[in-house]
């Protein structure tokens, strides 16, 4: 059996979880949202409200829906 990286140890852990997430690290936002780091630094964190921890930085879920919200666009608008 091929050894769990961390990554995939700590992910597995939060899906168990029964406590729900309210807060993501920039790494698990930009896996969430399917974008890279340099795509989350240049597009994305400039709209965003985050909590800072020291040097960690929290992005609430309820954000990241917000901004999801605010830049999806409508099927057939303008048609």
């Amino acid at each position: 059996m091929a050894p769990i990286s961390p990554h995939a140890a700590a992910a597995t852990a939060v899906q168990k979880r029964s406590t729900p997430i309210l807060a993501l690290s920039v790494e698990q936002a930009c896996e969430a949202l399917g974008v890279s780091w340099d795509t989350w630094r240049a597009h994305i964190e400039p709209d965003m409200r985050l909590v800072r921890l020291g040097r960690r930085k929290l992005i609430p879920v309820s954000e990241l829906q917000a901004w999801l919200d605010r830049h999806a666009e409508g099927v057939g608008v303008g048609r």
